[in-house]
């Protein structure tokens, strides 16, 4: 069987700024199935949604801010059920002191009740210093995983940059997890193509498959450029298939 993969556009925000539609084709083109938006760059959602049924694809999640909620939630749920988005995930929040961490934990839990009333999913997507002590000495994902309820977008390439085993927190976490980030990188911070880097990517990808999460591609150094860069990702798993 081919394995089916998502795409985060943030990988190709050189052109999703001035052509979402062309970036979308394009995507499609390349054979990703799914779509994380990263911004919607002033369309309104009937526009994006006639994109995604154009092109054959389905959303998959969003990286939105806990601001959109705060700002006007239900506008925020309308625009986010008109173009298909069952999965709101956070890309970052403030959580380098306690009070931050509070305030993004009071937040999480306030929100994720309103939006699952609206059959919305709230998840946190992680960088590398969730992992790592913050200014109080507090292990921010650690403090989410125990005070709030909410689901985790693991980025795979983040947790293996902060150190930990990203196989192991996804097993950890497999309840409470339906959708992860497979990403490569060095471990000094340089996002690579998959393959290209130094993160585990195959023992991830076949760990993802065994507990039945979605795999949403993300590849952030636009090497020569974001489409060129998603095609040698694309084409590393097609050979793992083979």
């Amino acid at each position: 069987t081919i394995m089916e993969y998502g795409l985060q556009m943030y990988s190709v925000r050189d052109i999703t700024n001035d052509d979402l539609a062309g970036a979308l084709r394009k995507v499609a083109e390349i054979g990703y199935k799914y779509v994380e938006f990263a911004g919607f760059f002033g369309h309104p959602a009937e526009e994006v949604k006639a994109m995604l049924d154009e092109y054959g694809l389905i959303v998959s999640g969003t990286h939105s801010g806990l601001g959109d909620l705060d700002n006007d939630f239900a506008g925020t749920v309308r625009y986010h059920k008109a173009i298909g988005n069952k999965n709101y995930i956070i890309p970052g929040a403030p959580w380098d002191t306690k009070e931050g961490l509070d305030s993004t934990i009071e937040k999480l839990n306030k929100y994720k009740p309103m939006l699952a009333a609206e059959g919305i999913t709230l998840a946190y997507h992680n960088h590398d210093g969730e992992f790592r002590p913050n200014k109080d000495g507090q292990i921010a994902h650690e403090e989410m995983e125990k005070r709030s309820d909410i689901n985790f977008e693991i980025d795979t390439y983040w947790a293996f940059v902060a150190g930990r085993d990203p196989v192991e927190t996804i097993t950890r976490l497999k309840d409470r997890v339906n959708v992860i980030h497979l990403k490569d990188g060095t471990k000094d911070k340089h996002g690579k193509a998959l393959g290209e880097g130094e993160a585990p990517v195959t023992a991830v990808r076949a760990k993802a498959i065994e507990l039945g999460m979605r795999m949403v591609v993300e590849s952030e150094g636009l090497q020569p450029t974001g489409l060129e860069e998603v095609t040698r990702c694309m084409n590393f798993l097609r050979s793992l298939e083979k």
